[in-house]
């Protein structure tokens, strides 16, 4: 769900946190090591989310942050902040090119970059994906 979080707040935050859940107590992120990650240059975007990029000039940055049952991606677009809210269950990532992730829900996906020396980006979208597979559902074939 994309949402425009730069106004009037309080609505949206009860919105997200229905969807992915209230962020992470400090104890809990202390634990993970940390639960966001900031400045990922985006390499492409969905149409939706394309035609909102276009807007800025020069390079488009997101962040990603990690829910309990969530990620929320946000990024800047002239004066305001979008979010596209993913709840574990709808959330695909894939590691296409040799230094790209790609973060795909229902329409929606976004590219980031990860360079060889990115090494922060790389163990945080292994941490994402090792935490996003111990909240799934649990599949038939894990219970045979």
């Amino acid at each position: 769900m994309l949402l425009n979080v730069s106004h009037d707040f309080s609505e949206k935050k009860e919105i997200i946190n229905n969807l992915v859940e209230k962020p992470f107590t400090l104890e809990e992120r202390q634990k993970l090591n940390g639960t966001s990650i900031t400045k990922l240059p985006v390499t492409a975007a969905s149409i939706e989310l394309y035609n909102l990029m276009t807007l800025n000039e020069g390079k488009t940055f997101c962040s990603i942050e990690m829910r309990p049952k969530g990620a929320i991606f946000s990024f800047n677009v002239k004066s305001e902040v979008y979010s596209l809210v993913v709840p574990y269950y709808k959330l695909k990532i894939y590691k296409g090119r040799a230094e790209e992730y790609s973060f795909y829900q229902d329409n929606n996906f976004i590219k980031v970059w990860a360079g060889a020396g990115d090494a922060d980006v790389h163990s945080f979208v292994k941490k994402m994906r090792r935490f996003k597979s111990d909240t799934d559902f649990t599949r038939i074939e894990d219970l045979l």
